[in-house]
């Protein structure tokens, strides 16, 4: 049975975003990839484009992780 993640987890990296959006980024992806450094950039840029990279980063990650249970469950 796949892992789901929890809620709370989500909500401590929407805070860890808003703050830190690089470290909230490498918390969901685990790894230091390519959506790592396109944060990287955008918080350099500015913190606003940051930390809405880091929103979407993370809500595409859990979108895939429910589409990946739904497909297991199938």
């Amino acid at each position: 049975m796949p892992s789901t993640v929890s809620p709370t987890r989500n909500v401590i990296l929407y805070f860890v975003a808003l703050v830190l959006p690089p470290v909230a980024v490498f918390f969901m992806m685990h790894a230091v990839l390519s959506d790592f450094w396109i944060n990287i950039c955008l918080t350099i840029l500015g913190w606003i484009p940051g930390v809405l990279h880091a929103w979407y980063v993370s809500l595409a990650s859990i979108h895939a992780v429910s589409s990946f249970a739904q497909i297991v469950v199938i």
